[in-house]
């Protein structure tokens, strides 16, 4: 499982968990197309962008809607999808325009790389049966295989879909929460005193008492 946390107020958090899924050759060929379409919008968008930079002005905020009437087949993938891909290619754009030297100019998608889509849940658009394990997903009627290896707690807020170039499907599912694991505690003791040791790699004086730490097989 791989958690990614963020704060949201007091109690509320931002909670990713990952699992395994298994799409039937419908769904593969589905999501293929909305891989396709996604990496379609992506390259597009950046191409206009980039020739606007080169000419020294603003870049401008496109939209999917602009590519729809004279490329059909985007209708027939997830809507929130293709929006998806203009927040990140902005993003990007404001990464590298804020920080160049961390983040470099948004680069074009190929086919070979890895492949993924995200959208977001609306209105019960995007739901898991936990009995039946299965993922519900916009524009799929059937539900996907779905191995929840670990059951989360929350709200589902959007789920990422990815097929890795070894051909392995999964799906990030970002869900909002309060009953976060794991959550830091506050020290009680603010003061430690450490003392290296001969026999004992080192020990702690804090206030809670007396903790000794031995040495590691590596340091042996």
């Amino acid at each position: 499982m791989k958690n990614i946390l963020k704060a949201k107020g007091k109690k509320e958090m931002l909670k990713a968990y990952k699992y395994r899924i298994y799409p039937n050759n419908e769904q593969k060929e589905f999501l293929a197309k909305t891989f396709g379409c996604t990496r379609f919008v992506w390259n597009k968008m950046l191409e206009e962008k980039l020739e606007v930079l080169k000419q020294g002005k603003k870049i401008p905020r496109i939209t999917p809607a602009k590519y729809k009437e004279e490329f059909t087949f985007l209708k027939e993938v997830d809507s929130l999808a293709l929006a998806n891909v203009q927040l990140q290619l902005e993003k990007a754009f404001r990464n590298h325009f804020k920080k160049p030297k961390h983040f470099g100019v948004p680069k074009f998608k190929k086919k070979k790389d890895k492949q993924s889509y995200t959208t977001n849940n609306q209105n019960g658009t995007v739901r898991i049966d936990c009995d039946k394990q299965l993922l519900f997903v916009p524009k799929l009627k059937s539900g996907i295989k779905i191995k929840l290896h670990r059951k989360f707690v929350g709200t589902i807020k959007s789920v990422t879909i990815s097929k890795t170039t070894t051909g392995n499907y999964y799906a990030s599912v970002l869900v909002e929460t309060d009953n976060v694991q794991n959550k830091v505690k506050e020290p009680t003791s603010k003061v430690c005193g450490i003392d290296m040791g001969v026999k004992t790699f080192l020990v702690m004086y804090t206030d809670n008492g007396i903790h000794k730490i031995d040495y590691s097989k590596y340091y042996i």
